[in-house]
């Protein structure tokens, strides 16, 4: 099984090749906001160093959101347009599990009863949901207010680690001593098995009429600034 995963929801991204359950390869881009410049010349170096032509791989998955609505759209452009390219199937994993599956892998989950991946949206706003420590998602995706208050139900039961993009903003806020901040962006090789359950379920997206989740709607804002 040789898949190809990408990750463009958050501020840097990402690309990673999986073969057979192993990620073989890798790249992040240092800088933020680099997608555009870079989620293609990551694709190419990826099968370059491996070997693999893009009609070789069995599928390419795509972090699919929420996040970063240029970010979103970079990813799923890109992805869509090799699958089409390639003849290979399109799968996606919605990035709130990717954060979820990063945790578990990293160890920092262990001993905790529930993780809260957390997705920076504006001021003190989060994309977020409910899983539990083994990974399962147990709420919905929903957009939230973090207040002192927030999580306190799930905090009185035991360990929660909150975890992504938005986590290092909540530590000030939630203050219970159950909390634990793993504040991180979404990486493409932790997507790798939750990519392959998907694989293995065939739940392919329809490469024309699929669109990413962006749980709201893009505001386009105009500069104060004058130009001329």
């Amino acid at each position: 099984m040789k898949l190809l995963l990408l990750e463009t929801s958050t501020s840097l991204c990402s690309a990673a090749l999986c073969e057979d359950g192993v990620i073989t390869a890798y790249r992040q881009s240092s800088e933020p906001r680099a997608h555009a410049s870079m989620t293609a010349v990551y694709v190419e170096e990826l099968l370059a160093e491996r070997s693999i032509r893009a009609a070789g791989l069995d599928a390419v998955c795509l972090s699919m959101g929420p996040g970063s609505y240029t970010g979103l759209r970079v990813g799923s452009s890109t992805a869509k347009g090799l699958c089409f390219g390639a003849g290979v199937p399109l799968i996606a994993v919605g990035t709130l599990e990717v954060l979820a599956a990063q945790a578990i892998s990293s160890g920092q989950a262990e001993g905790c009863k529930h993780i809260v991946p957390l997705i920076d949206a504006r001021r003190m706003e989060v994309y977020s949901a409910v899983f539990s420590a083994e990974g399962r998602q147990l709420t919905e995706t929903k957009p939230e207010i973090v207040t002192s208050e927030s999580y306190s139900d799930l905090l009185a039961q035991g360990p929660v680690l909150f975890v992504g993009d938005g986590a290092g903003k909540c530590k000030d806020v939630i203050t219970s001593a159950n909390a634990r901040f793993m504040q991180c962006n979404p990486r493409a090789d932790a997507m790798m098995v939750p990519a392959m359950e998907a694989y293995r379920q065939k739940r392919f997206k329809d490469i024309a009429y699929f669109e990413p989740f962006y749980l709201k709607d893009f505001v386009a804002t105009v500069s104060e600034r004058k130009l001329f």
